[in-house]
């Protein structure tokens, strides 16, 4: 499903770059990657897994918090702070998981741009050493980012540019 838009690059010695593009306006991936009700429906990884705490404060120097809970009873938790927002354009925060699987903190980069009602979404991970980046890479976890982002794809087709906005469907 992921239609050939989904690509990961290393545009630098610290960064891995995740892209895809969606179709959808980017105000309603914007949404989806900022309403835990709607964060909760795709951002899963591999089958298996739900997310029983997604908590956002979307301002600059709010905080998020995941946790992903998997069928066999494993959790695995992260969060951040928000350094930066721009609505339906830019965010940027901090990524920190509570059992760390790789070393430090990771600055996280999301930036959405719209052509034609298609939406590219470029996520880049900025992490602290060269090695942390390519264990990441060596991780596997980018699977897990191609199968959630085709469950974000079918969240947006699903919602067919309304329900997910305020007031969408209402007379």
């Amino acid at each position: 499903m992921n239609s050939g838009t989904f690509k990961v690059t290393t545009p630098s010695d610290l960064e891995i770059a995740m892209t895809r593009v969606f179709n959808a306006p980017r105000r309603l991936v914007f949404d989806a990657l900022t309403k835990p009700e709607l964060v909760k429906q795709w951002l899963l990884g591999p089958p298996g897994w739900t997310m029983p705490v997604c908590e956002i404060d979307l301002r600059v120097g709010g905080a998020f918090r995941y946790v992903w809970r998997h069928a066999d009873g494993r959790e695995m938790g992260m969060g951040g702070v928000f350094r930066e927002i721009v609505p339906q354009e830019r965010i940027v925060h901090t990524e920190l998981f509570d059992e760390a699987w790789y070393a430090g903190e990771a600055l996280v980069t999301n930036v959405l741009v719209e052509q034609s009602g298609k939406t590219t979404l470029t996520l880049t991970s900025r992490f602290e050493t060269r090695e942390t980046r390519d264990s990441v890479l060596k991780s596997g976890m980018e699977s897990g980012v191609a199968v959630s982002y085709d469950r974000l794809e079918q969240l947006l087709a699903s919602q067919g540019g309304a329900g997910m906005e305020k007031g969408a469907g209402q007379p």
